[in-house]
């Protein structure tokens, strides 16, 4: 029996030695993938993996109350206590979760009602539970509705949610490679309330666009002010000298689905414009040249 051939050896592409390979797979693979279904125009909605549906949530605390108010003359009385303040936690995120349903949905049936020759714009999400279920599930409510799911596995985490289109769902190994997708497709970002993945990802997004290795036209939508006016303070930031003034232009805060669509609409419907005028500039310098 012969040797397996290099390309068919899964010891060595998954050893240490064969790393880089497995980091130009996540490159190429979903790259090949887009490039075949046609996506080229992405809106990243991304936040916390804990939030619920708002009836979910109200459940869950209904229970954790009833738990609770048995528990009152128990030695389970603490462990029901934090169970209950968890649950009540739980249905203040839950808003965002409906929210970023409603905010997917319609920018998906916005991008479907294009005129034909329009750029279609595909909700994305990171693939997973919370916020990003709710991006996939708002693009899947609307008929012939298409988003994308760029999922990373994690060890106590859900495989990607069942409302991403199937064949727009990745999973991947590297969080790095899982970003530059995030980033490099994204005609507009929106971080709901969310820990540390969320922060991560929205430092990625404002640093490539400070830097100018993204756009800076790139709309970045703080969605929620009660949360990230408490956890991001970026006048302190600039108060201290530690980014520009100007740096404060790179996020829009929003409160409503309504004030988040028209602006989102709006910048993108802007951006396109830019593009045409910039296409039109150039061939008229390679014709004067």
């Amino acid at each position: 029996m012969p040797p397996p051939k290099a390309y068919n050896n899964y010891a060595f592409l998954n050893s240490d030695s064969a790393r880089a390979i497995r980091i130009l797979c996540e490159y190429e693979e979903p790259r090949d993938r887009f490039q075949r279904l046609g996506v080229d125009h992405t809106v990243v909605l991304f936040g916390s993996a804990r939030a619920l549906p708002g009836e979910v949530a109200a459940l869950r605390a209904s229970q954790a109350r009833e738990e609770a108010a048995r528990a009152a003359r128990s030695e389970d009385r603490a462990r029901a206590e934090e169970a209950l303040a968890r649950a009540e936690a739980r249905v203040r995120l839950s808003r965002y979760y409906d929210d970023a349903r409603v905010l997917a949905r319609r920018l998906t049936r916005w991008s479907l009602d294009r005129p034909q020759g329009a750029p279609r714009y595909l909700v994305c999400s990171g693939g997973g539970p919370g916020v990003m279920e709710a991006a996939n599930r708002g693009a899947a409510d609307v008929e012939g509705g298409s988003s994308v799911g760029l999922g990373i596995s994690l060890p106590f985490e859900e495989r990607i949610n069942q409302y991403a289109t199937e064949a727009l769902s990745f999973e991947f190994h590297y969080f790095f490679m899982r970003k530059y997708w995030f980033v490099s497709l994204a005609k507009a970002l929106v971080a709901f309330p969310g820990g540390f993945g969320t922060f991560d990802e929205l430092a990625e997004g404002l640093t490539l666009r400070q830097t100018g290795k993204a756009a800076r036209s790139v709309p970045l939508v703080l969605y929620g002010s009660e949360y990230w006016q408490r956890v991001l303070d970026l006048d302190l930031m600039v108060e201290w000298g530690l980014i520009s003034p100007e740096d404060l232009d790179l996020v829009h805060a929003s409160d409503t689905v309504d004030e988040a669509f028209e602006y989102l609409v709006g910048r993108l419907e802007a951006q396109e414009r830019e593009a045409v005028d910039a296409s039109d500039e150039a061939r008229a310098e390679r014709r004067n040249g």
